[in-house]
């Protein structure tokens, strides 16, 4: 998952939490070893080498995340999709990413938003030809995936298919964590894996009954915070491309890719969403910054579990535009005027 985890609860109230903390850090990386592309043995890899010729046996876990996974594809009309590894071959988006950077101000606030876009151009991003990106759309499609309930297998209706759960399975690392931590008794603490993705139980220490408080930044002053959203046995997701881009003959293109359309999508600087679960948070995050503002409305609208908060493009150059749909006032507040200095 290439991020840092952490865990914060009140020593105070939970002696042996360090103890559990310590087991849920340790089941990330347990989890890593099996969700990584990036490690051959793990049954991630082995799906993607084997399920393009036969049906290939998953964990039962694991198989619950593919069906969520798909799931979320179907709910948003393929704006989320697990499949789109060819896509991001195609657009060299494939090199591993370093970890996010861990800013936080203490343990009542952590920043769900990376910095301000940055160029961060590197060899082998390019513009793939009208052939080479219909080639990979071929290849893309959760509809293409049949996941037999019945034996818990998956297999490839397409060849040359592959699946990769990044945009999900750091949320779904921190609903297994927080499930650890519950079963301990521990019903306060929030755990983030890179800020992006947070979870959060009960409430901190300085505002019980409440929640905690995440940090949203200004996506064009990374030293300002935007807004604050409260947190209370709810979780958050958030998706930009503020640090993953390059530039083409002056054209800007991000790492968030439509499934739809083969292009990364535009529009909007960074999306986070509230909602039951962190795999969910995690993959609608991923969604809504596809659909856009409007369809992203919809889908909230259709859905009144999940919330968004859009931060866009301003009506002049250094503004931003807040698009917010199922937040009420206790939910969040604007910190910062959305105009960057």
């Amino acid at each position: 998952m290439a991020c840092q985890f952490e865990i914060y609860f009140s020593a105070a109230q939970y002696p042996a939490g360090t103890e559990w903390a310590s087991a849920a850090l340790d089941l990330v990386e347990q989890l890593e070893e099996q969700l990584s592309v990036y490690r051959p043995q793990s049954q991630l890899s082995e799906i993607n080498r084997s399920a393009g010729r036969r049906a290939v046996p998953v964990e039962p876990w694991l198989f619950g995340l593919l069906r969520q996974a798909q799931t979320i594809s179907a709910q948003t009309h393929g704006a989320f999709d697990m499949t789109t590894g060819p896509l991001s071959r195609a657009w060299g988006f494939c090199a591993r990413s370093g970890p996010d950077p861990v800013d936080h101000d203490g343990a009542d606030q952590a920043s769900a938003v990376r910095p301000a876009p940055r160029d961060r151009t590197r060899p082998g991003r390019r513009v793939p030809g009208a052939a080479q990106l219909s080639s990979a759309l071929a290849r893309v499609g959760s509809e293409r995936l049949q996941l037999d309930e019945q034996t818990d297998s998956i297999r490839f209706l397409t060849p040359g298919m592959e699946i990769n759960v990044h945009g999900i399975g750091k949320g779904y690392a921190l609903d297994r964590c927080a499930a650890l931590l519950r079963s301990a008794g521990m019903q306060d603490f929030l755990m983030h894996g890179g800020q992006s993705s947070v979870v959060a139980a009960g409430s901190h220490p300085a505002l019980p009954g409440r929640g905690w408080a995440v940090g949203i930044r200004h996506p064009l002053c990374p030293d300002r915070r935007l807004a604050e959203l409260l947190l209370r046995d709810r979780a958050l997701g958030t998706s930009g491309s503020g640090t993953q881009f390059f530039r083409h003959r002056g054209a800007e293109y991000g790492h968030l890719i439509d499934p739809r359309t083969g292009y990364p999508a535009k529009g909007v600087y960074s999306v986070t969403v509230l909602a039951r679960t962190a795999a969910e948070a995690d993959a609608l995050a991923t969604a809504l910054y596809v659909l856009g503002p409007e369809g992203a409305r919809q889908h909230c609208a259709t859905h009144p579990h999940r919330a968004m908060l859009m931060v866009g493009p301003g009506p002049q150059e250094g503004a931003v535009t807040l698009h917010q749909h199922g937040l009420t006032a206790n939910d969040w507040r604007q910190l910062a005027d959305p105009t960057a200095e």
